[in-house]
Parts: C-alpha cells; structure tokens; sequence
C-alpha cells in the first residue's frame, strides 16, 4: 500500500516537471524568443530524464528486499548525477543555446520538487 502512494506521488511530482518545463518554454516562446524558448526546455530536459530514470529504477525494485532497494536508490543516484553533467555538456555544445535561458529552465523543473514538499502531505 504504501509503494503505490509512493509511486503515485512520485508521478506527480514527474507530470509537474513536465508541466513545468512546457510552461518555462512557452512562456519565452509567446514573447518571440525562440532561442530562450530552446534553451529553457533543453535545462528542463537536463532535469527531468534523470528524474525519469531514477523513478523508473527504483520502480523496478519496489517489490524487492531493503538491500535491493538501497543499492538501487545509492546506484540509481550515482548514474542521475552522471547523466545530468553529460546532458549538461551535450546541451551546451549547440551554438543557440543561452547558458542562463538553459540553467533557468534547470531549476523551474527542480523547484517542482521543493514546491511539492511545502504542499502535499505524504
């Protein structure tokens, strides 16, 4: 029972993520930048494939043992953090992109974790 709270909670906080970065990209989109409509959802892709590859990691091994779970969460980490620093350098070799539009759209998409924690109960 609690997995799938865990689990229903955690594809909220994903679906906010997605949500978050379209809104970032469409707002600079409607003012007519599309360059910084481009950066900003490429920042909120470099946070949100991480995101999903951790959930979807941790997802596999719900049902296991703590230590499957532990190892998974420890490995899953490790390779979250990795993907975001090669993501980062991938993005940043595309000529149009504005480093600060980018890191914008980076954290709109991880404030969704915080904002998530002032309001839902768990």
């Amino acid at each position: 029972m609690a997995v799938g709270n865990a689990f229903s909670t955690v594809g909220k906080v994903l679906l906010g993520q997605v949500l978050m970065a379209t809104l970032v990209a469409s707002g600079f989109l409607l003012m007519g930048a599309w360059k910084s409509a481009l950066s900003a959802l490429l920042g909120g892709l470099v946070a949100l494939i991480p995101n999903l590859y951790f959930a979807y990691r941790l997802h596999l091994v719900r049902h296991g043992g703590a230590r499957k779970v532990v190892n998974a969460f420890y490995s899953g980490e490790t390779i979250k953090l990795a993907l975001t620093a090669a993501l980062f350098i991938l993005a940043l070799q595309i000529p149009v992109i504005d480093f600060l539009m980018l890191l914008l759209g980076y954290i709109a998409v991880l404030s969704v974790f915080w904002f998530a924690l002032l309001t839902w109960r768990i």
